[in-house]
């Protein structure tokens, strides 16, 4: 069985802003304390310090984000956010680059399905679907 290389706090943020960057029309706004990844002025992302390790918060379909908060323990709520619709993950025994990445473009999906069609930048129902 292969062994899962999980992320630190700054392997977690590394990977997931590196992916975010490069997602069609995504933009990085960075503030004081805050790192804010959007597409068209919707954020789908955003990276912080909560006390004592970096996290990064993600937009999740609210089943999914149920699930995901009981299968790893990295991840939890969305900190500051809706509870619901955002997830938190953070470094440590139970993510890895993969699962970062898919949450990523998952969170990516989500934020561009709600753009009016005119201002999507890619199909969210087809773009980096996982099979």
């Amino acid at each position: 069985m292969e062994e899962l290389s999980t992320l630190d706090g700054q392997e977690l943020q590394k990977t997931a802003g590196d992916h975010g960057v490069g997602l069609p029309g995504a933009d990085l706004e960075q503030r004081p304390d805050w790192h804010l990844y959007k597409v068209r002025g919707k954020v789908f992302m955003l990276m912080t310090d909560m006390p004592g390790h970096p996290v990064v918060i993600l937009k999740a379909d609210p089943d999914d984000a149920a699930a995901l908060r009981e299968q790893y323990a990295d991840i939890t709520v969305g900190y500051h956010m809706n509870k619901r619709h955002w997830i938190t993950v953070g470094g440590g025994g139970t993510v890895d680059e993969k699962l970062v990445k898919e949450l990523v473009t998952d969170s990516y999906r989500l934020v561009v399905s709600g753009l009016p069609r005119s201002e999507q930048p890619v199909d969210p129902h087809t773009y980096a679907r996982r099979t």
